[in-house]
């Protein structure tokens, strides 16, 4: 697979916003936004909290190594600024034509549809360029803002999966929600 597909700049319609790859710049707007509470709460252990600058680093550091261009890895920016991630991570084997999308935004940007249009450009992107039939993502059960970018960007409820995931001490349901092609 080609670099240039894993890394493609997308407009997304909502002002002053888009998907492109992330640059070693974005390190410090990525460890400001990054750096929330609710955000981690919302994601799973290897994005740790307190999110520093160190942390930033070593993201973009691998998410621009020949490791982490297996993968789409992209920035979603706003306003020129460095606002969130979002990735489709491809799976092997007999899951060869599935990957996973996943993302965060920071609190700053929440409430503007960002990142529906984000799902949405990155879902068409992937089944377009990649031999894909299927796009999932897990969300864990109390964020309800992200099954709604979910369901709005076309993607359904497959399955509500009971005591999967342990975040904080707590132990809750998630939910698998999927789009096919």
């Amino acid at each position: 697979m080609s670099a240039a597909w894993l890394r493609p700049t997308l407009e997304l319609p909502v002002h002053g916003a888009r998907l492109r790859p992330w640059q070693l710049s974005d390190a410090q707007a990525l460890s400001t936004h990054g750096n929330s509470r609710a955000i981690w709460l919302n994601l799973r252990d290897r994005f740790p909290n307190p999110y520093t600058l160190t942390d930033a680093e070593h993201h973009l550091r691998f998410v621009l190594s020949p490791e982490g261009m297996t993968d789409v890895h992209l920035c979603i920016e706003v306003d020129g600024e460095a606002a969130g991630s979002i990735s489709v991570l491809f799976k092997q084997d007999v899951n060869r034509r599935s990957a996973e999308i996943g993302y965060f935004l920071g609190q700053k940007f929440w409430g503007r549809g960002i990142t529906t249009a984000a799902v949405v450009a990155l879902t068409d992107y992937a089944f377009t360029n990649f031999d894909l039939c299927r796009l999932y993502a897990v969300v864990f059960a109390p964020n309800a803002a992200s099954a709604r970018v979910l369901e709005k960007a076309g993607y359904e409820l497959e399955a509500r999966l009971r005591k999967s995931i342990t975040k904080d001490g707590q132990t809750m349901d998630s939910l698998l929600y999927a789009s096919v092609k």
